[in-house]
């Protein structure tokens, strides 16, 4: 079983490991899950995500390759930009999702999920031979990645750094290479929380350990905690983001998810003119077509011939139980798909009203998840969701926080 550079660093701080995708790494740390839930949306966290597999993409056919084969448009990304991004099969669904950096004019990072690393990696591989000019390498193994999320993240980098002026700009998918213990480091403004302020770094992993240490050492200060995967999947999910193998990949008969089932992958799809033929292109614009005649209520065409039945939706659950990934839902009698993810997780109380409303001292808890869910189904929709045998009412919602009003990330509940 492989290992990240702080290995040794979670076992000294008390840390619950686990094997996850091949890897050993800390599920959560004494204070347990729900504590760290509640720490990142507060205050903030402290991730060892060095498990992902980072992928150096450089030379002339960079670009190229790029555009070849992922879905968004890698040549609208200037030095110190990233984007969202997938790596689509042939049939309009996805090898991976995964985040691209442009690092440099001739430099990208690809950042890939650690349970498709081997297979991500012998993908991209086969494509490399139309090519020529291009150079792929595996540094994985010799770049960690560090997530920083939460209201004060940029606190605690400013005391690393000494000036906040060397953070990439505050904007989402900003990017920029500071110094840090002699050596650049990348530092991005992205994260897998759902936190309007969030931090990734890629250090090389010889400061690794130095660098976690003195993140955690300025962070006390802040109240940040290091959070493990436990904590990650309960914040990707109130946030309403994927886990390849859940919401992307192959759905519960076997068959690919369509890229355009899942709402937050459609802007990752581009059909820019700059960007050409890609894998996958025909099959994707039709996807895109479907879905803007049925945005449009002009989608005319029998359930049996649609190429995106389903859709990714948030859905609460507004009396007791826990949905988990392969509960049944209904509206009615009639089944209408299934959860792909779901928990119980806690949640900050708001005090206060309007722009005067701040995360208050109290928490309560709530049962939510994500579902495959029949596509001409709506918010506000009220389900059925089979969970042992009984059924659980939930409700379909728009989303579960919301990230616009920063510092803070806010619960949306479904009584509200």
């Amino acid at each position: 079983m492989k290992r990240t550079p702080l290995y040794e660093e979670h076992l000294k701080l008390g840390a619950r490991m686990v094997e996850f995708g091949g890897w050993e790494m800390p599920l959560n740390y004494p204070p347990g899950i729900l504590a760290e839930h509640l720490t990142t949306r507060k205050f903030g966290g402290l991730f060892d995500v060095s498990h992902m597999g980072r992928f150096r993409i450089s030379g002339q056919d960079a670009s190229p390759f790029l555009q070849y084969t992922l879905t968004n448009n890698a040549a609208a990304l200037l030095a110190g930009q990233s984007q969202y991004t997938i790596i689509p099969n042939q049939s309009g669904g996805a090898v991976d999702d995964t985040y691209l950096y442009r690092i440099d004019e001739n430099e990208y990072l690809l950042v890939v999920n650690a349970t498709n690393i081997e297979k991500d990696w012998a993908w991209l591989q086969k494509y490399q031979p139309k090519f020529p000019r291009l150079i792929l390498e595996d540094h994985s193994a010799g770049i960690a990645m560090l997530s920083l999320q939460g209201p004060r993240a940029k606190a605690v980098l400013k005391v690393i750094l000494g000036d906040t002026q060397k953070l990439p700009e505050p904007v989402r998918n900003s990017l920029t290479t500071a110094e840090i213990f002699g050596t650049r480091v990348p530092i991005a403004r992205t994260g897998y929380t759902g936190e309007p302020i969030c931090f990734e770094l890629f250090p090389p992993t010889e400061i690794a350990i130095p660098l976690w240490n003195k993140l955690l050492e300025a962070g006390k200060k802040e109240n940040i905690a290091p959070i493990g995967l436990g904590a990650r999947d309960t914040l990707r999910l109130e946030a309403g983001l994927p886990l390849y193998g859940h919401e992307l990949g192959i759905d519960t008969e076997g068959k690919d998810i369509p890229l355009f089932a899942l709402p937050v992958a459609r802007p990752a799809v581009s059909f820019s003119g700059n960007k050409g033929e890609y894998i996958g292109r025909k099959i994707l614009m039709k996807q895109f077509q479907e879905i803007k005649l049925r945005l449009t209520d002009q989608l005319d065409k029998p359930k049996k011939k649609l190429l995106v039945p389903r859709v990714i939706m948030p859905m609460s659950l507004t009396n007791s139980g826990i949905a988990r990934a392969g509960c049944q839902v209904y509206v009615g009698k009639n089944l209408v798909g299934s959860v792909t993810s779901g928990t119980m997780i806690p949640y900050w109380k708001i005090e206060g009203m309007g722009t005067k409303s701040k995360l208050g001292t109290e928490f309560g808890r709530r049962a939510i998840c994500l579902t495959y869910l029949d596509a001409d189904l709506n918010e506000g929709q009220r389900t059925k969701v089979v969970i042992r045998d009984k059924a659980a009412e939930g409700v379909i919602v728009k989303m579960h926080i919301g990230s616009e009003a920063a510092p803070y990330a806010y619960p949306m509940l479904a009584e509200e």
